[in-house]
Order: structure tokens, then sequence, then C-alpha cells
């Protein structure tokens, strides 16, 4: 066992004594008997429970933070605590040591904390920014340039000709708008046969240009058909003749004032750059502009003869 004194080590026979002061020891001459002795060890008592370390620190922009300090308060049992250590003041003056400077450590450039809450990380160095997608840093897609390659010119042919071009752009000129003629010419008389015809009604040819390519187009009445104003119509094959003919005729029942038309439908027959004719299947309707008629009631007058 050790403590700070007299100690002397007894081997329980002649020994030399080793005599201990502080932490020195010095060896005797000297004999000594010494009679063999039992000594008992005392348990060691528990050491005490050492508390936990002491921690202080204050408020930062960042958040907190925190500057601690540990103290060892373990002890081995009969140790003297440890002596604190005591500030050295620098000595003045010639002769005397100069106490070593304190090291600091050394720390790269400093860098700006930014608090980004969420899932990005820091901005590295490189100006990357770790994370997801969003986290990167905005940068436009560029448009694409797409090839554009030349469009064949298609030359055009005479089979691209159809009849609904034809009749889209040329309706109005390649068929006549029928006027209507009336005997008697805009007066008639309730109950009295009222002649209609038309001197028009004739084959038509005419040439017509389309997609570079002349069009010769034929229109050939087929049939007629007459509205009289007063809502009675008529379809004939005929056009009509003048008086005495009397072959188209209408007795009005009411008088008033009416308007007549006619309705002609034509067939119809094209061809394109002389490659041959080609016929169309349907008629074609056109209604001419009307004709006003005045319908008027005959009253009878007596008068004597010769007066």
């Amino acid at each position: 066992m050790t403590t700070n004194g007299l100690k002397a080590v007894m081997l329980g026979a002649t020994v030399a004594p080793l005599i201990f002061w502080g932490n020195n020891a010095y060896a005797t001459s000297q004999q000594v008997e010494v009679p063999a002795v039992s000594i008992t060890a005392k348990p060691s008592p528990k050491p005490p429970k050492s508390k936990p370390p002491a921690t202080t620190g204050r408020a930062k922009r960042e958040g907190l933070r925190l500057k601690g300090t540990t103290t060892n308060q373990t002890t081995r049992l009969g140790d003297a605590p440890p002596p604190k250590a005591k500030r050295v003041s620098p000595a003045k003056g010639p002769g005397k040591a100069t106490p070593p400077k304190e090291r600091r450590a050394t720390v790269g450039p400093r860098r700006d904390f930014r608090l980004n809450i969420g899932l990005c990380g820091t901005t590295q160095d490189d100006g990357t920014t770790p994370g997801p997608t969003r986290c990167l840093p905005f940068t436009p897609d560029r448009p694409q340039q797409v090839e554009q390659r030349p469009t064949a010119i298609r030359i055009p042919r005479p089979a691209d000709v159809t009849w609904l071009q034809i009749l889209t752009r040329y309706r109005d000129v390649l068929f006549p708008k029928l006027g209507v003629k009336i005997q008697p010419a805009g007066r008639t008389l309730v109950n009295l046969d009222t002649i209609v015809y038309t001197d028009q009604g004739k084959v038509t040819v005419q040439t017509v240009d389309l997609l570079g390519f002349p069009v010769v187009v034929e229109a050939t009445p087929m049939t007629y058909t007459w509205n009289f104003g007063d809502g009675a119509t008529l379809t004939t094959t005929s056009p009509g003749k003048p008086y005495p003919a009397k072959e188209i005729t209408h007795k009005y029942l009411n008088r008033g004032d009416v308007s007549v038309s006619v309705t002609t439908h034509y067939a119809a027959r094209f061809n394109v750059a002389g490659t041959g004719w080609q016929y169309v299947d349907d008629l074609v309707p056109v209604t001419g502009p009307g004709t006003p008629l005045q319908i008027r009631e005959a009253v009878p007058v007596l008068v004597e003869p010769g007066g």
C-alpha cells in the first residue's frame, strides 16, 4: 500500500527496510528483524459519482451555439487532487524566458451560411446545390432547331381538276339565270289565262381557266319550274312560247301583286385541256330573277247602245 508519509514494507523476515518520504525512497544498512504481521486490507470505498459536464451557450442567427467545459472529478483512493495549474505571467527584463505563444487553428476562407429550409443543401464552391432538381439553378431550354427540308413542288395535272372546284368558282358564270316573260305584260285579270315563257332556254358553252388549264363547260336546260307568286308552281320540259301558242298559262283567282320566276335545271359536262368530256351526274338548279305582275278584277258595266 502507498501513503503520503513514512511507510515500511514488511516481508515477514529479516529485510532491509526501505524508507519512503514523499515520493523518494531511502535504503538503510541496518538489519532489522521484524516479526511476520498479518494485514487485512479494507475494502476500497466506491468512487463518487461524476457530475455531467457543464455547458454554456448563446443564441446565434443560425441557431444555438454551445460551448462546453468538462471537469474530470474521478480520483483514485488515497490520491490527492491534482494541483490547479497556475497561469504564469510573462517575465519582464533581459535574461528571462518568454512563454511560448498560444497556437491557433488555421481556418479556411469564410463562406456565408445560408439557412435553406427544405431538401436543398448549401451552395458549393462550383455554384451547384445538392438536392432535388428544383434546387439546381434555372437554365432556360434552348429552342430545338427543326431541320426544314425543301418541299417538293408538284406540278398540277389535268386530272387534278374536279367538278366541285369548277362549280364553286364559276357557278354564276356557267349557268344563266333565266327571266320570265308574261302576256299580258305587267297587268292581268282574275280568271284570265296568263301566258308565261322564256326565250333564253338554250344550250350554252363557255371556257374558263382552272389550275392553269382551259376548262370547257357545256350547260343544257333540262326542266323548268315556274313559280307564279300565289303559291302555285308548275314544272315543264319546255321553255314556253308567246301568244298565240298559249303553251304555258296560269289563272289567278284573287287580285293582288305577285312576282313570277323560273328555276332552270341544267345538265352539265366539262372537258379539261382536251382530255375528253366528263359528265356530271346531278342537275344544277339555278333560279332567275322575279318578274312583277299586277292582278286586277274586271267589273261589268252597262252602257246604252250608241251612247
